[in-house]
């Protein structure tokens, strides 16, 4: 039975996930009310998770160190709890090596080598080198469902990564590049670091260390 994750969970998660991000976009993350969130935001900064900064006319919230560990913390609890800590390590092994290819064709929408330089630019002057990267990322995606069904089969915060996905290469595949790796829009590269992040995160891993 899927197992709905408690509110203030949700919102610190929201920001380990995000990065940095303002207060109604954190609670749009898990479908918050946008009042809860703020005090929840509040009540964590009081706590030392969380910090509010701002620069160029942007502001958001980022986790502490604390914040991190806080998070992590909750998450294994929340994994003991249900039973799903094996379920979710098993969807991980799968998820690795779609991981390598969605990284492999995002580079290769960013860099299209030439004889005389293997780091040029993609300039997207090549229909068919676009198209076998957008090939690519639509088998990471039939991939993905499968695997997105199951996490959120034990854990409701784990559902509609497929969707977003999905949705993202559609725009790409329409010709709207940036849905390919835009990180100001909630691009396939955007969707899978926050999948990333949130198994890493939910299993206690580190990035930097993974097989």
């Amino acid at each position: 039975m899927t197992r709905d994750s408690p509110p203030d969970l949700l919102v610190l998660h929201a920001v380990r996930i995000t990065g940095f991000a303002d207060t109604p976009v954190l609670a749009r993350r898990y479908g918050l009310d946008a009042a809860e969130t703020k005090e929840a935001l509040r009540d964590a900064q009081a706590r030392g998770w969380v910090e509010h900064s701002a620069f160029a006319g942007t502001g958001g919230w980022s986790l502490t160190e604390a914040g991190r560990a806080e998070d992590e913390r909750r998450l294994a609890a929340e994994l003991t709890r249900d039973g799903a800590a094996d379920e979710v390590r098993d969807v991980y092994r799968g998820f690795l090596p779609l991981n390598a290819l969605l990284l492999q064709a995002c580079t290769d929408w960013q860099l299209r080598p030439t004889a005389g330089d293997r780091l040029a630019v993609n300039d997207h002057s090549d229909p068919d080198w676009d198209a076998g990267v957008l090939s690519e990322l639509a088998g990471v995606d039939r991939a993905l469902t499968p695997l997105a069904d199951r996490l959120g089969s034990v854990l409701t915060r784990f559902r509609g990564y497929d969707e977003r996905f999905t949705a993202a290469l559609a725009r790409a595949r329409a010709g709207e590049g940036a849905w390919v790796d835009g990180t100001d829009v909630d691009s396939c590269h955007r969707v899978w670091f926050e999948l990333h992040e949130d198994l890493i995160a939910t299993l206690g891993l580190d990035r930097h260390t993974e097989p």
